[in-house]
């Protein structure tokens, strides 16, 4: 652990070292370290974002998501570009200067489609960051979201081992595609983020181990992981959950190992949790992204079983939120919450 802090990065066998004999006194100590160094970059500062889901049609048949293709229980909708340009409204008003269009990768939000939304939006608001999560396009599209005022990508890469990749995708997604992605991204100069899912089926600690020197390899702006959680319309209906326990110290690695990232607290942690992402900010992580989604449509923007969409998850309960932040120790700002520290554009 404290080879961890002073040089930040340790061996493959190192990393399984680690997470194999992990104890909560162990936890404990990890967890100080993070949040020491987390200070060191970002203070007290929890930044906020505003999550859009626009569309819950997906494409592509991932067997843990919710909204996969194949899901015939699934309640279909997109909101149109008059919709989300409402939802950015209402956040700006709260304080919120980043937004996140997130959504399943829908054919029908055309690369000019995207484009508009995204020039309507930094027209209308251009003190914002504009933050993306639509999954694999070509550098070309790619491009030109960034043209149009993108700012942001997030693309987890789920995980760096290509055979469990295997085990979780159908054949025609690939983890070399999805990597390359990344790659792509950070060359046109996007602020990337990535991450996994801890405990998703099959994984073991050697693979959170080869996930922990991906990230150290690609160096992303952003670092979002949360546990895995089963949904009842999909192969992995009855697989167990990732724990509470194996995520935050995953996220108090990543702290470590990535000082400068961007780490939220996500929402599965607060799902699989009471108080998960009040436990994931003492463990390193440094941003929340409340739901900005119409409240017609949040349920249906299911990718796994329970998933919080009311109370604190609104965005609208800001307040709420700022007090769940600040029994922490913490405090949110109204700020684009930039990336602080070395983030080169292409992997080293």
């Amino acid at each position: 652990m404290d080879k961890l802090y002073h040089e930040k990065s340790l061996t493959k066998e190192e990393y399984i070292t680690l997470i194999d004999n992990r104890t909560p006194q162990t936890s404990d100590y990890l967890f100080s370290l993070a949040d020491k160094r987390r200070r060191e970059y970002y203070g007290e500062d929890v930044f906020i974002r505003g999550l859009i889901e626009f569309t819950n049609y997906c494409k592509n048949d991932c067997y843990y998501c919710g909204i996969r293709k194949s899901n015939r229980n699934v309640s279909r909708y997109r909101l149109s570009e008059e919709d989300i340009l409402q939802c950015c409204h209402e956040g700006y008003v709260l304080g919120f200067r980043t937004f996140v269009l997130q959504g399943g990768e829908d054919p029908y939000f055309t690369d000019d489609r995207i484009c508009e939304i995204i020039s309507s939006i930094r027209q209308q608001f251009r003190d914002c960051a504009i933050t993306l999560s639509i999954g694999e396009k070509n550098k070309e599209s790619y491009q030109r979201f960034f043209d149009a005022g993108a700012d942001r990508y997030l693309l987890r890469h789920e995980t760096a081992n290509f055979s469990h990749y295997a085990m979780l995708h159908p054949e025609n997604l690939s983890p070399q595609n999805r990597q390359q992605c990344i790659t792509d991204l950070k060359a046109i100069g996007y602020q990337v983020g990535t991450g996994f899912m801890v405990g998703s089926p099959f994984q073991t600690s050697q693979n959170l181990a080869e996930d922990m020197l991906f990230l150290k390899k690609v160096q992303p702006s952003m670092v979002g992981i949360g546990p895995f959680i089963s949904h009842k319309d999909t192969p992995f209906a009855d697989k167990p959950s990732g724990t509470l326990d194996l995520t935050l110290f995953m996220i108090g690695l990543i702290r470590l190992t990535l000082p400068y990232a961007l780490i939220p607290s996500t929402t599965a942690l607060g799902t699989i949790a009471p108080n998960g992402r009040e436990l994931g900010l003492k463990a390193g992580a440094n941003v929340i992204m409340p739901n900005l989604s119409p409240v017609s449509v949040r349920k249906k923007y299911m990718l796994y079983d329970n998933k919080i969409c009311t109370g604190e998850e609104s965005a609208q309960c800001v307040k709420c939120l700022e007090n769940r932040v600040e029994s922490t120790g913490y405090h949110i700002v109204v700020s684009r919450g930039d990336c602080r520290g070395h983030c080169p554009r292409t992997p080293v």
